[in-house]
C-alpha cells in the first residue's frame, strides 16, 4: 500500500494515521517509514523472531540489501531506548532481573552444591547487547578455524573475520590504555573504545601481568590473544553511551518493521512439516512469511521455539505433549558456557571505585549529573584490563590438568576433540585461562548487603574463566505451555578437568592479588578470604560460588547432522525449508573470548548468505 500525495502535509498525516493504526492494532512499529511493508493481510517476506544482537544486525541488513522485501522483527519486550539503566555504562548490571531480563535459571546443579544459576537475557530491542557488559574482544585464529574444520565450509577465520571488522568502529582516544593498529574495524555501526583513565586498581593489570610472566599484547583483536591487554568496550566515546545492536537500526531501509512485547509461540510449518510458511503469536494470531523465518531468539530460547513447533527429540516432544514433525535430536543439545570465578578485594581508602556509587546516595547524583553534563564521572566507566593464557604459563606445569582434559574429553563427539586439540597441541595459541581486572564487587551473591560488615567499603574483584570446558549441557522445553521457562542444564563442574580447572583458575587469582603493584591496591581478600588455602576448602569455594559468564552457545549446532547438528552452513535448519537459526546458538565450539563480536559477525556472515539468495 503505497501513500501518494501532492500535499505533503497530508501525506505526511495519513502516514502518521497509518502508523497510529499499525501501533495500536498490529503492534507494528516502522524503522522510517514503513511504506513497502504496509501490507493488509499481516504477511511479510522476512520475519524474524528476535530483535536481539544477532537479529537487529541480521534485520537491517536484509532491509538495506533487499529493499523490495519486507522485513518483520518479533521482539518480545519494549523499545527500551530511552532506558538509561541500558545506555549509561556505570549503570550496565542494573537491569539483570528486572522487566528487560528474561532471567533464565538453570535447574540444580548437583556439582555446584545444587544452586541454581541465573542467566541473564535480554528482553528488550538490542536484546543481551541492551543488557551485558559491553566486553569486545575476540578468540583465535584457529578456533574460528575449528569451526569450519568442524564441517562448517566458509566458517573459518578467513570468512569471520571480516564479518566481525564490519560491525565495529574503532575509536581511538588519549589515554593510559591504548592499542596498536591491527585487528580493529572502522565505519561500522558499533562503537568500541578502550576505557578512558583507568583507576588506579585496573593501572596495575598489565605490570602484575608482565612480573607474572605474560607479554603484554597490543593487537590483542587481530587473531593472538595471548597476553596482557585493555580491551575495548561497546560505548560511544562523544557522549558515553552504551552502543548495541540498535545502533544498526538506522542503516536500515523504510521496508523494516517491529512487532514490540509480543511473543512468539511457536513456527507454522506446511501441512507436511517441510517448509515454514510464518510464526503463530502467543494470542494466536498468524503472521505468515513469504520467503524466510529466522529464529534469533538465543540459545536458551531458540530451542524452545523449535521444539514448541515439533521440531527436535522425540523423547523431549513426547514429554512435553509436543507432535513431533521433524526428528532432529540436536535440538537443545551441546550446550555450553565459560566457567567463572573471582576472588574479591578490598581496596585501601585512599582509592576511589565504582561501588561507591552504590551505597553513597549523595556522591552519586553529583556523579550522575556530571555524566549528563558530559564532565569526567564515575558512571563513565566502561572497560577492563584482561588477560589469557595457557596453563603452563599459569601453573609451570600443566601436566595434571592435561591428563583430566583427556580423561573427561568424549573422545566420540567431534567437538570434545577440537577442544583437546587446542588444549594439548602443540603451539595451538589457544588461551585456556582469561582474567579480569575488574573495578567494583562482582561476588556471586552481589554487592555486601546493608547492615554486614562488608557494606560501605569499596572492592576490586579478580575474575578468572576456564575457556575451553569439557561439560555439554542441554537446555529444552519444560510442557508444552510456552509461557513456562526452559529447562536450562549446563552441568557446571560435572568434568574432573572442569574441577580442577576453575580451582587452579582461582588459586591463580590469588597469586596475581599479592604480586605487586595490584598488591598495593587492596587492604584484605574478601572472597573467599586467606583462610582458604587447601585443596578442599578451595574446592568448597568452587562448589559455592561457580558462576556464568553468561556465554550460553551450541543449541542449534552448525554442524554435520550426523554430529548432532541442527543447522547447515548456510544456517538452515535441517529438513524443514524457509526456516534458519541465526544466532549464538549455532556456534559449534566454544571460543576463548565474550562472544559479543562473534555473534555480531554470524549475523553479518547470515546476511551475505541470504541476500546472495534472493538478490
Amino acid at each position: 500500500m503505497q501513500l501518494r500525495s501532492s500535499y505533503p502535509e497530508i501525506k505526511s498525516s495519513m502516514r502518521l494515521i497509518l502508523n497510529l493504526f499499525l501501533t495500536a492494532v498490529l503492534g507494528l512499529v516502522p524503522a522510517a517509514s514503513a511504506t513497502p511493508c504496509q501490507v493488509p493481510d499481516v504477511s511479510f517476506d522476512f520475519i524474524i523472531i528476535g530483535g536481539g544482537t544477532a537479529g537487529l544486525a541480521l534485520a537491517s541488513r536484509l532491509s538495506k540489501a533487499l529493499p523490495s522485501h519486507c522485513v518483520l522483527v518479533i521482539e518480545a519486550g519494549p523499545d527500551g531506548r530511552h532506558e538509561q539503566r541500558i545506555y549509561i555504562p556505570g549503570l550496565r548490571g542494573s537491569t539483570f532481573g528486572s522487566s528487560y531480563d528474561w532471567s533464565l535459571p538453570t535447574v540444580p546443579q548437583a556439582a555446584a552444591n545444587n544452586r541454581t544459576i541465573g542467566h541473564n537475557r535480554g528482553k528488550v530491542l538490542g536484546g543481551t547487547s541492551a543488557l551485558n557488559l559491553l566486553v569486545w574482544n575476540r578468540a583465535t585464529v584457529k578456533e574460528y578455524d575449528a569451526w569450519e574444520e568442524l564441517g562448517n565450509p566458509g566458517w573459518g577465520w578467513q570468512n569471520m573475520y571480516p564479518s566481525m571488522l564490519k560491525t565495529e568502529n574503532f575509536q581511538r582516544q588519549n589515554g593510559t590504555a591504548q592499542y596498536g593498529v591491527d585487528g580493529v574495524g572502522y565505519g561500522g555501526p558499533i562503537q568500541v573504545a578502550l576505557t578512558e583513565n583507568p583507576p588506579p586498581q585496573l593501572q596495575a593489570c598489565i605490570p602484575t601481568l608482565t612480573s607474572l610472566g605474560l607479554q603484554e599484547n597490543l593487537e590483542s583483536l587481530n587473531g593472538n590473544n595471548l597476553g596482557v591487554m585493555y580491551q575495548p568496550a561497546t560505548y560511544r566515546a562523544s557522549n558515553h553511551t552504551r552502543s548495541y545492536s540498535v545502533d544498526y537500526i538506522p542503516e536500515a531501509g523504510d521496508n523494516l518493521a517491529f512487532m514490540f512485547n509480543t511473543t512468539v509461540h511457536r513456527v507454522q510449518l506446511n501441512t507436511k512439516g517441510s517448509k515454514a510458511t510464518g510464526v503463530v503469536l502467543m494470542n494466536g494470531t498468524l503472521v505468515k512469511a513469504r520467503r524466510e523465518v529466522i529464529v534469533a531468539a538465543g540459545s536458551l530460547l531458540s530451542p524452545k521455539i523449535l521444539e514448541l513447533s515439533g521440531i527436535g527429540q522425540r523423547t523431549v516432544l513426547n514429554d512435553a505433549g509436543i507432535k513431533q514433525v521433524i526428528e532432529l535430536p540436536g535440538v537443545g543439545e551441546n550446550l555450553q558456557d565459560h566457567l567463572r570465578i573471582q576472588t574479591t578485594y578490598e581496596l585501601k581508602p585512599d582509592v576511589l571505585g565504582v561501588d561507591v556509587l552504590k551505597y553513597n546516595t549523595t556522591l552519586a547524583a553529583i556523579e550522575l549529573e556530571r555524566w549528563k553534563r558530559g564532565q569526567p564521572s564515575l558512571y563513565q566507566y566502561a572497560g577492563s584490563c584482561y588477560g589469557f593464557l595457557k596453563w603452563k604459563q599459569a601453573l609451570g606445569d600443566d601436566s595434571k590438568l592435561v591428563q583430566l582434559a583427556m580423561q573427561s574429553a568424549n573422545m566420540s563427539n567431534p567437538v570434545d576433540r577440537k577442544k583437546l586439540e587446542l588444549l594439548t597441541g602443540h603451539g595451538s595459541g589457544a588461551p585456556d585461562i582469561e582474567v579480569v581486572f575488574s573495578d567494583g564487587y562482582i561476588g556471586t551473591t552481589g554487592y555486601p548487603k546493608n547492615g554486614t560488615t562488608g557494606y560501605g567499603k569499596q572492592y576490586v574483584t579478580l575474575l578468572a574463566g576456564v575457556q575451553h570446558p569439557f561439560a555439554r549441557g542441554s537446555v529444552h522445553i519444560n510442557g508444552s505451555d510456552p509461557l513456562n521457562k526452559p529447562l536450562v542444564n549446563p552441568r557446571y563442574l560435572s568434568t574432573s578437568y572442569d574441577l580442577e580447572a576453575l580451582i587452579s583458575a582461582a588459586k591463580y587469582t590469588r597469586r596475581m592479588a599479592k604480586t605487586a603493584p595490584f598488591k598495593n591496591v587492596w587492604v584484605s581478600e574478601f572472597d573467599p578470604g586467606m583462610d582458604t588455602e587447601t585443596n578442599a576448602e578451595w574446592e568448597m569455594y568452587i562448589r559455592d560460588n561457580v558462576f556464568t559468564f553468561y556465554h550460553p552457545l551450541g543449541t542449534c549446532a552448525m554442524l554435520p547432522k550426523k554430529d548432532g547438528g541442527v543447522v547447515d552452513p548456510k544456517l538452515r535448519v535441517y529438513g524443514v525449508g524457509n526456516l534458519r537459526v541465526v544466532d549464538a546458538s549455532v556456534i559449534p565450539m566454544i571460543i576463548s573470548a565474550h562472544i559479543q563480536t562473534a555473534i555480531y559477525g554470524i549475523a553479518e556472515r547470515a546476511a551475505e548468505i541470504i541476500t546472495a539468495e534472493y538478490r
